[in-house]
């Protein structure tokens, strides 16, 4: 009751509100005597001196920082899987764009298509073959049975290697081909270029710069499609290796117990005895049973 007395005392006479009071002391210096330009040149020159406050801008709620260190990795932990997820996205885009423009030589064999293939490669097994980027078509007709290609490998440091991914691509290019019931030929070139003493020479700048030199037919692979009383069965011939070449590939690839006449067999070196030869067979059968290779190859004209 004495509390409720007290809260409902008048106010003194006289008595100064918050706002008076306010004025008041706004006009009073530092040694508490009224003087109201020297309390605003003190206000001023005080508030010249006031600091601001650091703040985290990670976060207004933790201006210590102490969460830092989960933002942080929220924020890589996110990046990572968009990341992730990206390429995962690019890789098959990819894959349905090369399997959409990929030419099937199957079902239609032409110039546009072969050249199609060519460009962007073909399905080779579970993998994809990728052909060298310069390369032209001299024939691709279903009428005259017949697909004739050239390609320039300016990849290959030596004529091994050229040997080596040439008959991965030919054999992956004339497969698919010859699987066209309309086709019974292909002639798959490779060209290099060489220089004066014969050695290959190789594209420079990641392959933009064409390697300087001579141009070469280095070796020509003929598959053929014929069909027996047990099957179907593909043959392949390699021809155009030269004499210098054919050593180069003999010193690379043969040992001590290579028996030689599977090699010359191969290469065209000859006989057992080593006579020189200019073409080379080999047979690869679709069916169970083995024929042996031809004893001709078929050379370009």
């Amino acid at each position: 009751m004495a509390g409720r007395k007290r809260a409902l005392a008048p106010i003194p006479k006289g008595t100064l509100n918050a706002h008076e009071a306010e004025r008041l002391f706004g006009t009073v210096d530092d040694t508490g005597h009224t003087n109201e330009e020297t309390a605003l040149a003190q206000d001023r020159l005080s508030g010249s001196r006031r600091h601001g406050v650091n703040v985290d801008p990670l976060s207004d709620a933790d201006p210590s920082g102490s969460t830092v260190g989960r933002k942080i990795t929220r924020t890589a932990v996110a990046f990572v899987i968009v990341l992730f997820v990206g390429v995962v996205s690019l890789q098959l885009v990819t894959t349905l764009v090369r399997r959409a423009t990929t030419a099937d030589l199957a079902e239609n064999v032409n110039i546009n298509t072969v050249y199609q293939a060519l460009d962007h490669g073909v399905e080779w097994g579970t993998g994809f073959t990728q052909f060298p980027t310069d390369f032209s078509v001299q024939e691709a007709d279903e009428n005259t049975h017949r697909i004739e290609v050239t390609v320039t490998d300016t990849s290959s440091a030596n004529a091994l290697e050229s040997f080596a991914g040439s008959q991965i691509q030919a054999a992956a290019f004339s497969v698919n081909a010859l699987l066209n019931q309309n086709v019974n030929t292909v002639v798959y070139h490779v060209n290099v270029y060489q220089d004066d003493a014969g050695k290959i020479k190789q594209a420079g700048l990641f392959g933009l710069l064409k390697p300087a030199g001579s141009l070469k037919t280095l070796m020509t692979f003929t598959w053929t499609k014929t069909t027996t009383a047990s099957g179907v069965r593909f043959n392949c011939a390699i021809s155009g290796v030269d004499s210098q070449t054919a050593e180069q590939l003999h010193d690379s690839i043969t040992s001590s117990i290579t028996p030689n006449a599977i090699f010359s067999s191969i290469l065209g070196t000859g006989d057992a005895s080593g006579s020189a030869a200019p073409t080379a067979d080999s047979s690869a059968g679709a069916d169970a049973t083995s024929e042996a290779p031809s004893p001709k190859a078929q050379e370009r004209s």
